[in-house]
């Protein structure tokens, strides 16, 4: 959201419906200041992940490849085509990490 602008055609929605013993006016008032409050931390968070730059670096390098010749003919063609190359060129893929604890431990640092 904050890469894109902000809000353009709406914002955050909250409902007011009762729950468990919470029936007061004022259960729901507090209700709704914490989810906003919550809602503002998470968009500090965000702007300082984004100001910062390593998850972004991250996700680029994670990603580098799909730029490339061969990424951009993957991205247009369909899976028998893809197959049949496999096959003609004998490739081997081998799976290499997302680095997903990395990035999780990454983005906790900023909660």
């Amino acid at each position: 959201m904050l890469k894109a602008g902000g809000f353009t055609t709406g914002g955050t929605n909250f409902d007011a419906k009762l729950r468990r013993q919470s029936l007061d006016a004022q259960d729901l008032i507090l209700a709704h200041v914490g989810a906003m409050d919550v809602c503002a931390r998470g968009l500090k968070a965000a702007a300082k992940m984004l100001e910062d730059g390593k998850l972004e670096a991250a996700r680029e390098a994670r990603y580098a490849g799909w730029g490339s010749a061969r990424g951009q003919g993957l991205m247009q063609s369909d899976l028998e085509a893809i197959n049949a190359q496999v096959r003609a060129d004998d490739l081997n893929p081998q799976p290499a990490s997302g680095r997903q604890e990395a990035l999780e431990n990454l983005v906790n640092r900023y909660l």
